[in-house]
């Protein structure tokens, strides 16, 4: 038998999926996102088959006094607390 706040996140995660297939019609039909001038099929959203992008590549652009093994580890530590965090929801939910 199901609570009833099982029956409203059963409705909500229902409305959410239908929202989200809408969504993904109306964003294909548009063709929203596809870069005009580059007729490379489902390609076109991958930024290696644009040619020449190479070229609007600018390693300058982003400038920090922060060394890249720090971001890595911040990256990495993010990662890890939220692991965490989702496997504390899962206990307190399941």
């Amino acid at each position: 038998m199901m609570k009833h706040k099982d029956k409203i996140m059963t409705a909500v995660t229902a409305a959410v999926a239908v929202a989200v297939v809408i969504c993904a019609i109306i964003i294909a039909a548009r063709q929203l996102g596809v870069v005009e001038g580059y007729d490379f099929g489902a390609g076109a959203y991958y930024y290696a088959d644009i040619p020449g992008f190479e070229t609007l590549l600018n390693d300058e652009a982003y400038t920090t006094s922060v060394p890249l093994w720090v971001h890595i580890i911040l990256f990495l530590g993010w990662g890890w607390l939220m692991w965490r965090l989702w496997s504390w929801v899962e206990r307190k939910t399941g």
